[in-house]
């Protein structure tokens, strides 16, 4: 019971944020996904856990949040949420009745980012979610504080790198070599970009110590060949970094999630193109 709305237009011309509904009432569920469609997200939605589930692990490179209600059929909210917050950090807001304080409780400790209590209204709901995909935006554009390379991580903070666990000793302009390339995997850099960043532009260095860095740094990485490893030579002009061929967990995640092929769609809108107002909807106080 997956479904994906797109708004009409885009005025601003910002890519929509995405947002995922994960909620077993079809009339509130198909009212959400209008009124989020016509804030001018891209809606998806799911109408229980084990369909909810595979859409988060489907759109993780997009999602921007979750609104999740804790009572569904099957797989509950709280394993959903507990599931989710296992592989992401996407924001969540949970979906609560009137009363159930503990569930709120249980939520929070579980991950939630927020709660919006049952029933609610239209602006207080819409503000909650604008607030969570601003806080994730902040995020995104914030550095990284860890980079993983495959079998490689790079504390950034610390300045550690670890090799399959193993803590590397490496020079600081080794460091710096390897954090410069591994920022951008596929980049070619030139040497002289290289001594730019590493080394700094007021200092006069022979593009070869470059060269001798970078072998050294191959050897702690035991990287023997120079067709093979992180660090490829690029002739005549530099070195980029390669990201390591790992197998495929996409192929398997899509086997283990529901088929959602033949799921029946919700309806964004009622019969004459507005949403059903649901009897514990909340009006908002003008």
């Amino acid at each position: 019971m997956g479904q994906s709305s797109w708004p009409s237009s885009r005025a601003t011309g910002i890519e929509a944020a995405t947002v995922l509904v994960i909620e077993d009432d079809p009339t509130l569920r198909s009212t959400l996904t209008y009124n989020l469609s016509k804030d001018g997200y891209r809606v998806l939605s799911a109408g229980d856990g084990e369909t909810g589930l595979a859409l988060a692990r489907r759109e993780a490179e997009t999602l921007d949040l979750v609104l999740l209600d804790l009572m569904l059929p099957g797989i509950n909210g709280f394993e959903v949420l507990r599931q989710i917050r296992a592989d992401s950090t996407v924001p969540i807001l949970i979906l609560t009745a009137r009363g159930e304080e503990q569930d709120r409780i249980d939520g929070l400790e579980l991950g939630a980012d927020d709660y919006v209590v049952k029933p609610f209204s239209l602006r207080e709901l819409l503000a909650r979610v604008r607030a969570g995909v601003r806080r994730r935006a902040v995020l995104a554009a914030q550095p990284p504080s860890v980079l993983f390379r495959g079998h490689l991580q790079i504390e950034l903070e610390s300045r550690r790198v670890l090799l399959r666990g193993e803590e590397l000793h490496l020079r600081p302009k080794e460091y710096g070599l390897l954090c410069s390339l591994a920022m951008e995997p596929g980049k070619v850099f030139s040497r002289q970009a290289l001594l730019d960043k590493v080394w700094g532009t007021d200092v006069i260095v022979d593009e070869r110590t470059v060269d001798v860095h970078i072998s050294w740094l191959r050897a702690k990485l035991g990287e023997g060949s120079l067709e093979d490893g992180f660090i490829r030579t690029m002739y005549g002009i530099g070195y980029r970094f390669v990201l390591p061929t790992v197998p495929d967990e996409s192929a398997d995640q899509h086997a283990r999630a529901v088929n959602l092929q033949g799921a029946s769609a919700d309806t964004a809108a009622g019969q004459n193109g507005a949403p059903v107002r649901p009897s514990y909807w909340r009006k908002s106080a003008s």
